[in-house]
């Protein structure tokens, strides 16, 4: 109650700046009193709930390596003239009418063969926000399509780190899983880019200006050539033989130097402020590229604004974030609170939907609670396994219903991981796209729907 008021009143101050810092301090606040519950009512040695604590935020070190990475990919694929490349032939390509649509399949496509929505939104979805922008859509909507795909193709891909955990810790065999969740699945995509299709055809962009101005300001900015485009292919060509996310994302960023030092020198030059060209001006630059925040002039306020990179500083306050979001995870954690608010719960599941909608709505509790979606399918999976197999369900409606109500929420919360980290790549706050995720939010109300109406649920009864 107390982080649900605070957060309230954050958002109602600060707006779209409450992660600037207002979330981390009421995370910390609502840890504290968390602790004290847990301190005076359970008598509960403070060393134990500091270590939980400090797993926690252990547990999240590898996404934190991971968002330094995209931080610095971020930069390097836009100054190397990668994204420019992307963005300017993109926009000759795809119509405004059906970008939205076609941003959903695209993002859905790329999402399902490497199973990533973070790489997905991190490489191919900056260029479509750049596409967007200069057809004139607005930043929620591009970010709502790009996010749509991402997570459509993330939940269903067999590469996916969230689909062989939930199959996993549920006791499903993966591929049983995914065919599962396609009765789910499939028909929420299919409304979300029907929404999107209309939506594309019925909406007033008059961005057609701003298309040639955008591909002017890239012409003189950026030196445009497909070659550059070697670069992300190679990027799918490791992703496909799925190697480590880590290794990826560091040899992208090293071919991405190599590009801009080779390609784009002048605009390497500008962004180290030496005024010689030499060697040293050529390492300051790059290093700026990586871990600062970069501006680059293209005679455009908007394309400026669109090309400005935050580099390994601007994932900061998503890191900070990150931390007290696992601190307060790891005291609810500790104290045993989670699991005490978990036993209300199982009170109310009764029938085949109400058991569905108890399972997909822990999902949901657990991911603004821990702020982390492989938490929130392991608590949800662990607590709801016996229940259902006491009831006679399968162990496939579990996995389904858990994914259902955890992978795809995890990104409409503003202080968790997935949401912390797209809002940052795509430069959108979580509040701003989370209206236009279609798929998101409606793949637990359909979840539901499709427990209510029996459809191909099998029960049976243990003798």
């Amino acid at each position: 109650m107390v982080l649900i008021v605070l957060i309230t009143c954050c958002v109602a101050v600060f707006g779209n700046a409450t992660l600037d810092g207002a979330s981390q301090v009421t995370l910390l606040i609502a840890s504290a009193v968390s602790v004290l519950i847990g301190h005076f009512s359970k008598r509960l040695k403070w060393e134990n709930l500091e270590q939980e604590i400090t797993d926690k935020i252990a547990s999240c070190t590898p996404a934190i390596i991971i968002l330094l990475l995209i931080g610095a990919i971020g930069g390097t694929l836009m100054v190397s003239g990668i994204v420019p490349t992307m963005i300017y032939y993109g926009m000759q390509i795809i119509r405004p009418e059906v970008f939205l649509v076609s941003s959903s399949l695209l993002c859905a496509l790329v999402s399902l063969m490497i199973g990533s929505s973070w790489t997905t939104v991190a490489t191919i979805g900056l260029a479509l926000m750049g596409i967007g922008k200069a057809h004139g859509f607005d930043d929620g909507w591009i970010a709502g399509s790009i996010i749509t795909g991402a997570y459509f193709g993330d939940k269903l891909s067999p590469l996916s780190d969230t689909t062989v955990l939930a199959s996993s810790v549920s006791g499903t065999p993966l591929f049983t899983h995914i065919r599962y969740m396609l009765f789910t699945t499939v028909p929420t995509f299919c409304i979300s880019i029907t929404i999107f299709l209309i939506a594309g055809f019925t909406m007033d962009v008059s961005g057609h200006g701003n298309v040639v101005e955008f591909m002017e300001g890239l012409q003189q900015t950026f030196v445009i050539s497909p070659w550059l485009l070697l670069v992300p292919v190679l990027t799918g060509v490791m992703i496909a033989r799925r190697w480590p996310s880590m290794v990826v994302l560091f040899l992208a960023i090293f071919l991405a130097v190599i590009v801009a030092l080779l390609v784009q020198p002048q605009l390497v030059h500008q962004i180290s402020g030496e005024e010689g060209q030499g060697l040293l001006a050529q390492y300051k630059g790059m290093m700026q590229v990586c871990y600062a925040s970069t501006d680059i002039e293209t005679g455009n306020a908007v394309l400026n604004e669109l090309v400005h990179t935050g580099g390994m500083s601007g994932m900061m306050p998503t890191i900070w974030l990150i931390i007290c979001a696992q601190t307060f995870g790891g005291a609810l954690t500790a104290t045993g609170q989670l699991r005490d608010l978990m036993g209300l719960i199982l009170r109310f599941a009764k029938g085949t939907a109400s058991l569905v909608a108890s399972t997909v709505g822990t999902a949901i509790f657990c991911n603004i609670a821990t702020a982390d979606q492989y938490l929130s399918i392991m608590l949800s999976s662990s607590m709801f396994k016996d229940t259902y197999r006491q009831k006679g369900y399968e162990a496939r409606l579990l996995s389904r219903s858990c994914e259902d109500g955890a992978t795809v929420t995890s990104v409409l919360i503003p202080w968790n991981t997935c949401g912390l980290t797209q809002s940052t790549v795509l430069g959108v706050a979580t509040l701003t796209y989370l209206p236009y995720c279609f798929f998101n939010y409606l793949s637990p109300l359909m979840s539901i729907f499709i427990a209510s109406i029996g459809w191909k649920i099998r029960r049976h009864v243990e003798a």
